[in-house]
């Protein structure tokens, strides 16, 4: 067995703890939207505002993680924490009675992959050679997303077989959140690229944030204004007919496409590069938006603009992530992360808002067009940033 292939095992094993973790998320995410909108003051501005704020705290705490993992040389102690912050949250939706009694929650659960996400993926990073990366982030989406498929399939065989109601789902999630935890304690490696040293964070921040790497990350910043999450996926079906039962379902489709297409984009960018197979995932993304406001509204048209949907989430969390580590040394990979991660946040955080106000107050096709334009002065930008 080689160096490479002994250390790989570490990006499997950090991806079973993401299986886990998001077998508990998704039972819990995929029937949260419908869950926010039935409590008192629950609407779709609300719901992308909770998003938003959630999400743009995420990412913002990323930032400061994947720094802190640079300055002290340590990836797993982050992992263990954030971890464990978002499996103790996610249960308390229970008994969340109000809107801020899930804004809380929600917010809890994001600070809480917040802390681990830009150190996990230093740590993936290190844990193989760069002609691996891609691979490595396409297994790790994998198994992430293919406990995104079982978690939703979970949430609806309980409540349509065994008659448990939305709360019962969101106790539930506390177990396989807990096979998570132990994984990390017991099965995960600390590894750290680069050479050690006196980490200074100005000079840090300042070698990350220059050249190629700057204008890759303002690309990647524009498209994410627009970059709407799955939540929206999910309130199109329902306005198409799906009924609040087998919303799940859909969401759970999306996972599969996800899950299909990662591995595959993830080879493909390590063969024909990162940058190239990143312009067919925002392209594809573009297609979503053409088809969420042209088709016709009918279960089936739910179902498959889902599918599309999760094509552009697998390939684009597969190869955005794969690409950052190209552009930086190897001992600024945490704070390179961080950096990304803060700047997709920040647009996040307004595109969801946005989106939510747009759809709700001018209706589906609006924030289509506003989503739509941004991702396609993306993908033109990165055309004539490949050929640079």
């Amino acid at each position: 067995m080689t160096k490479d292939e002994g250390e790989f095992k570490n990006v499997v094993r950090l991806g079973l703890v993401s299986f886990f973790t998001d077998v508990s998320s998704e039972m819990v995410f995929s029937i949260l939207p419908m869950f926010i909108l039935g409590l008192p003051g629950g609407s779709v501005a609300t719901l992308g505002l909770i998003e938003g704020i959630a999400e743009a705290l995420s990412y913002m705490l990323r930032a400061v993680s994947g720094i802190m993992s640079d300055k002290f040389r340590k990836r797993k102690v982050f992992i263990i924490v954030g971890y464990g912050i978002s499996n103790i949250a996610k249960p308390f939706f229970a008994a969340a009675s109000t809107v801020a009694h899930a804004l809380v929650i929600r917010v809890t659960d994001r600070v809480g992959k917040g802390i681990r996400t830009a150190p996990r993926d230093a740590l993936i990073s290190d844990s193989v050679s760069e002609a691996r990366r891609g691979e490595a982030f396409g297994l790790h989406r994998t198994l992430d997303q293919t406990g995104a498929i079982i978690g939703p399939m979970m949430a609806t065989a309980v409540m349509v077989f065994l008659g448990w109601t939305v709360r019962d789902v969101f106790w539930l999630s506390l177990l396989p959140g807990s096979i998570a935890l132990l994984i990390i304690l017991f099965g995960v490696k600390e590894i750290i690229g680069g050479e050690g040293g006196e980490f200074r964070f100005l000079e840090g921040l300042q070698d990350v944030v220059r050249g190629r790497f700057l204008r890759l990350i303002c690309f990647v910043g524009l498209f994410s204004l627009g970059a709407f999450n799955f939540s929206f996926i999910l309130l199109n079906a329902r306005e198409m007919g799906v009924g609040d039962a087998l919303i799940p379902v859909v969401y759970a489709v999306v996972n599969v496409t996800h899950t299909i297409i990662a591995i595959p984009a993830g080879r493909l960018s390590d063969r024909i590069g990162k940058e190239k197979v990143l312009v067919a995932g925002y392209g594809v993304f573009l297609v979503t938006t053409l088809f969420l406001a042209l088709i016709p509204g009918s279960v089936a048209s739910a179902y498959f603009i889902a599918a599309v949907f999760g094509v552009y989430m697998g390939i684009v969390e597969t190869v955005q992530r794969a690409l950052i580590p190209g552009y930086v040394d190897s001992s600024l990979r945490g704070t390179a992360y961080g950096v990304y991660y803060l700047v997709v946040g920040s647009a996040f955080f307004v595109s969801n808002t946005l989106v939510g106000i747009l759809w709700q107050n001018q209706g589906l096709w609006a924030s289509s067009i506003y989503s739509g334009a941004l991702a396609s002065f993306a993908i033109l930008g990165l055309m004539v940033f490949i050929r640079e």
